[in-house]
């Protein structure tokens, strides 16, 4: 803000007062426009922007106002204005061989992409803003005109059930209390959303620097169209702070001031109000407060504007950001924008947690207009610029630079610090042999210079020379403090057949295979992974050959421990049969606590192997008659609980049973045939 005024009356005029950089790209493109084809008809679809006095301007020029494609009888060019259109009317233009000139406002038609892109994903669109606006209207056109459309808490209620996943957007004119409010209550209702704040950087830093004026000033002015919404937005926060605030639109309207009660007057404009009639409500307002050898107000106006150059390099307060772009205001007519890309190399960087609005940086001015009416501006190239000036010293003192791995390059990789950029050779990446160089992108790399060429701006930077001398000193301590039992943190380097090698600080010990699990173990890749971080202690070492023997089983993991615990002599368990021997049956309790059966505790019959009962996986249940833990030796037996008959012994009790009856004896025989022939020799001698 800027105050103007020596005598009894003090007047605050809002730096943000007037065009933004989108309003003023279309008037500008419209005026040219009715300059260079001055013998064609040219047309707006509404008016391009809401303020008659700019129309009515454009009106004497030629340019005609149309409220749809649909009334344009003749050929000619047809201006999109800058709150922007839905696709129809792009495919009503094109159907009518119109040519099309878009004066859509950068800001709109990012949210028309945003819309279209999070629609054809499968989300519902929510749109916080009027409906009735044509800034909306045309945002909802990109999503089929399916989107719900919220413009107080009390809507948020009347928004259906929504099962699938939601985007919220923003009009660009709306104020962040608004936003805000909004959205806390669209996150009580629904779980799986997002929001994208869409309000146009240049509105929310011109809505906050209102506010701050209003709330310091005994009149307030508001200049703007009476149709213009953010006019009226402004108007309505001004009121809240200063009772005597007016809302104008020519200086025609400026109502009489006292200036013995009145001493301080603040002005703001909306985005659609152009410079001259700002300047005119300044000059009439001069008029009460003039003095001799005093700056007008309309001079102070004009010089309070800050001159840019491209190459310079300037500070300014960032207002505003997305993931694409940050926006800077830098006291000139518009606001900065830095590319995402031109902020930093990072490409983990997230600006929600990294930024914040009010924050200061050092940008530098790429172009001042980039055709958009934006400035844009690079951080990086400060970073760079300023990381220079300090190399040479970083090269000669050899101060490790952190950076990150930004880039794979035949040959290496490149890192960045702060805007520059070192080469690392493959050789210098790591102390170790590196296959594939992509396992280092993206992260942090600590590097010395190894070598600097000013001239070229070359660095050539090594992770190996810092990591073999942190590996040197580290392997010192570790020596020095060296003793049987201490415990270390390491980390696994390799594996092999016989064990894994552990680096326990620059030394590298071995944990042998039978120290890696209580359990028996082919391979030492069944416990542990390369890059796996290790408790270790130390068993054995020797530090004229340098070897270090290392313990990693802990006592509480012994399955015999929690045997003790949980077992005692009588108790029946429940096992599986893993081992047969011509003395009896190996049953597994649990993994790595046997128990033995004897052969004379499975049956009560004799038998004369275990196999001819028992099979290698078969399930058992057996008491425990001895238990040693000392002596790893738990005694079981089958029989007390459920002893198991050979199956010779079940046969012969099956056959018995299926006899039914048991057969006769011989002299039995004898006597039943001797008395079936009498019988049947009486029977012959009656018949005679």
């Amino acid at each position: 803000m800027d105050y103007w005024g020596k005598g009894n009356l003090e007047i605050i005029v809002a730096k943000t007062a007037g065009f933004c950089f989108g309003v003023n790209n279309a008037v500008n493109l419209v005026y040219d426009l009715s300059i260079k084809r001055a013998n064609e008809k040219i047309y707006t679809v509404g008016p391009i922007i809401h303020n008659q006095q700019v129309v009515a301007s454009l009106e004497e020029k030629g340019v005609v106002v149309v409220d749809e494609v649909g009334e344009i009888k003749s050929q000619g060019n047809v201006v999109i204005r800058a709150h922007g259109v839905t696709p129809g009317v792009y495919e009503e233009i094109e159907r009518k061989k119109l040519n099309v000139v878009d004066a859509t406002c950068p800001y709109v038609n990012k949210i028309h992409k945003l819309v279209k892109e999070k629609h054809d994903e499968g989300y519902q669109i929510i749109i916080v803003g009027d409906r009735r606006h044509p800034e909306v209207i045309g945002i909802n056109g990109w999503c089929d005109d399916t989107a719900f459309i919220v413009d107080s808490v009390d809507d948020v209620d009347k928004i259906p059930d929504i099962n699938k996943k939601i985007a919220v957007v923003a009009q660009t004119t709306i104020t962040n209390e608004k936003w805000e409010k909004i959205n806390d209550c669209l996150k009580k209702r629904f779980e799986n959303i997002i929001k994208f704040d869409t309000i146009c950087s240049a509105t929310s830093k011109r809505q906050t620097e209102a506010a701050e004026i209003a709330k310091n000033v005994d009149m307030m002015f508001v200049i703007g169209g009476k149709d213009s919404s953010n006019t009226q937005k402004l108007y309505e926060i001004c009121k809240k702070y200063c009772n005597s605030t007016h809302k104008v639109e020519t200086s025609g309207d400026l109502p009489p001031v006292d200036i013995k009660i009145i001493k301080k007057i603040g002005i703001t404009a909306g985005a659609s109000t152009p410079d001259w009639v700002i300047k005119e409500v300044i000059d009439k307002m001069s008029e009460l407060n003039k003095q001799e050898n005093e700056m007008s107000f309309k001079e102070a106006f004009e010089s309070s504007l800050v001159t840019l150059q491209s190459g310079q390099i300037v500070k300014g307060t960032i207002i505003g950001f997305n993931n694409s772009e940050v926006y800077v205001d830098m006291g000139y007519k518009s606001d900065g924008i830095i590319p995402m890309g031109e902020f930093t190399d990072d490409p983990d960087f997230n600006p929600s947690e990294s930024l914040k609005a009010g924050d200061e940086i050092e940008v530098f001015i790429v172009r001042v207009n980039d055709g958009e009416g934006n400035v844009l501006l690079s951080k990086k190239k400060v970073d760079a610029i300023r990381s220079w000036d300090k190399i040479e010293e970083i090269y000669e003192s050899k101060t490790p630079l952190k950076a990150k791995v930004v880039e794979v390059v035949n040959g290496g990789v490149v890192a960045s610090a702060n805007g520059i950029r070192v080469f690392v050779p493959a050789s210098q990446v790591s102390d170790r042999y590196v296959k594939d160089l992509h396992e280092f992108l993206k992260k942090p790399i600590t590097v010395r210079i190894i070598e600097y060429n000013k001239q070229k701006r070359k660095l050539v930077g090594s992770a190996r020379v810092i990591l073999e001398e942190d590996k040197a000193k580290a392997a010192t301590n570790v020596w020095d403090n060296i003793e049987i039992g201490k415990k270390f943190k390491g980390s696994v380097k390799s594996l092999t057949d016989f064990g894994a090698f552990v680096d326990i600080g620059g030394v590298d010990g071995l944990i042998h295979l039978s120290e890696l699990a209580w359990t028996k173990i082919k391979h030492p890749s069944a416990v542990l992974k390369v890059g796996d971080v290790v408790e270790v202690y130390i068993k054995e070492f020797d530090k004229d050959k340098n070897r270090i023997s290392l313990g990693y089983r802990k006592t509480e993991d012994n399955p015999w421990v929690r045997a003790s615990q949980k077992y005692g002599i009588g108790d029946v368990v429940k096992g599986k049969v893993v081992r047969l021997v011509p003395f009896g049956a190996f049953v597994e309790l649990e993994e790595g606590v046997d128990g033995l059966v004897h052969i004379s505790q499975i049956s009560n019959s004799r038998i004369g192997k275990p196999s001819d009962v028992l099979e290698i996986g078969k399930e058992v249940e057996a008491k425990i008659t001895e238990l040693n833990i000392e002596a790893k030796k738990i005694s079981l037996s089958i029989k007390e609980v459920n002893p198991i008959e050979p199956p010779s012994k079940n046969n012969e009790k099956a056959e018995e049973a299926a006899a039914g009856e048991e057969e006769l004896p011989s002299e039995h025989k004898e006597e039943m045939t001797n008395n079936l022939g009498e019988a049947l020799g009486k029977l012959n001698t009656t018949d005679k």
